[in-house]
């Protein structure tokens, strides 16, 4: 049995034959170099655990030429230091395979996504899934999660630190993705043990006051198909954008004027029925294809490929901004609208309602809000849905929304009473 020390002159001068060769290393028992018949030169390593009496094993190490001879030997010697700590390489290397296949982060936060987001946050699963989509599978990629340090998670949470309820959000799925991880047995520890998470956002409290709703419902008048009617729609019902943009004509009966939100579409997983006020359907009519009086039975409402929702919110409302403001501009006293995003038509709707005399509990039902009166044991047994209240109420605030389009009109507030009548 050949033994030498294995460097690049003893691989290079040693050359097949008609059977297997091997140079054993006469520094790191168990090293060795086997050259084949058909000239391959392979560095393994042998070793024994268990003592004498065991089986002796062999550890293919790497072929020469992908594997310096130098390269072979460094992890030769720590392939030396395992076995005299009774540690299997081969066990050892199916962990490092396993880590960097099962536990690759990309792969996993898929397989958390399904076995976990999907089960236990069903209202929310999507946004969880998108924050990992967006923010932390382009940082992380295939690191395997034993290898991700708060480091990596600063590095996630950087692009998302200037909004403060995104950022949050993002360390609440990552903070449950590593607890999930470890309570499966694939991770020791968290890395987010002990970190403190981002700062509350500040509460918004941002609404539109009369003028600058009459300015931005004017504004959408120059905006493309179909845009000016969504951003209509989200005024007149105060719903939640993703909630407009993916309505369906299925989801809408124009005999009785009502919108029924599936559960599966709605934010909260709550089912709600919107009712339709004659401003609404004047909106849904003006996008049924020409068809008067007649609505689509299937189908998306707001789609140009008549596949997916429509997008790009914020270059629309970006154009919305412009018209608005030039619009201000004209005005016998000079309107400047200031910063406001669309979800702050929601809160115009709920602060217009308050001032039309509506019942909060009749607002928080228009909003699919389950807080306040819906929420607790107040929930359990107040099962009244609010249906004609929430007509009455809708009826009422589109009659003030085209009160302020009257340019005769000067009046701020309709009285409740009256819409009623």
């Amino acid at each position: 049995m050949a033994t030498g020390t294995i460097n690049k002159a003893t691989v290079d001068a040693t050359h097949p034959g008609a059977t297997d060769k091997m140079l054993w290393d006469d520094k790191i028992k168990g090293y060795g170099l086997k050259v084949t018949p058909a000239g391959a030169k392979i560095y393994l390593f042998q070793y024994r655990i268990g003592g004498r009496g065991a089986k002796t094993r062999r550890y293919t190490i790497g072929k020469h030429g992908a594997l310096t001879p130098e390269k072979a030997r460094r992890e030769a010697d720590r392939l030396h230091i395992l076995i005299r700590q009774g540690i299997d390489p081969q066990a050892e290397k199916q962990d490092r395979q396993r880590k960097a296949v099962d536990l690759a982060f990309s792969d996993y936060a898929d397989r958390f996504v399904e076995e976990c987001l999907k089960v236990r946050w069903k209202r929310s699963h999507k946004d969880g899934e998108s924050l990992l989509r967006l923010y932390a599978k382009p940082v992380l990629g295939s690191k395997p999660l034993p290898d991700i340090t708060r480091a990596d998670i600063r590095a996630v949470l950087a692009p998302a630190r200037r909004k403060l309820a995104t950022c949050r959000n993002l360390f609440a799925v990552l903070r449950r993705l590593f607890r999930w991880a470890v309570s499966e047995g694939d991770l020791h520890s968290s890395p987010l043990d002990g970190v403190e998470a981002p700062a509350l956002p500040q509460k918004r409290d941002r609404f539109l006051s009369d003028d600058e709703l009459r300015l931005v419902w004017l504004g959408t008048e120059k905006m493309e198909f179909p845009f000016a009617s969504l951003f209509r729609l989200l005024i007149i019902t105060g719903q939640r954008v993703e909630e407009v943009a993916g309505l369906e004509w299925s989801e809408l009966d124009r005999s009785a004027a009502m919108w029924s939100l599936p559960a599966e579409r709605a934010k909260n997983g709550e089912a709600s029925q919107v009712p339709l006020s004659d401003l609404a359907m004047v909106e849904l009519d003006s996008l049924s294809k020409g068809k008067k009086g007649k609505w689509p039975r299937s189908g998306l409402v707001f789609t140009t490929t008549g596949e997916t929702p429509v997008s790009g919110f914020s270059r629309a409302k970006r154009r919305v901004d412009r018209e608005a403001g030039a619009l201000g501009a004209k005005e016998e006293e000079p309107i400047k609208i200031a910063p406001w995003r669309l979800h702050d038509l929601r809160r115009t709707l709920a602060t217009g309602m308050q001032r039309l005399g509506v019942r909060f509990e009749v607002t928080e039902a228009i909003l699919n809000h389950v807080s306040g009166a819906k929420s607790g044991v107040a929930g359990v047994y107040q099962r009244h849905d609010w249906g004609p209240e929430k007509r009455s109420a809708l009826d009422a605030w589109a009659a003030h929304i085209a009160k302020l389009l009257t340019p005769t009109d000067k009046t701020n507030v309709v009285p409740l009473a009256a819409a009623r009548a």
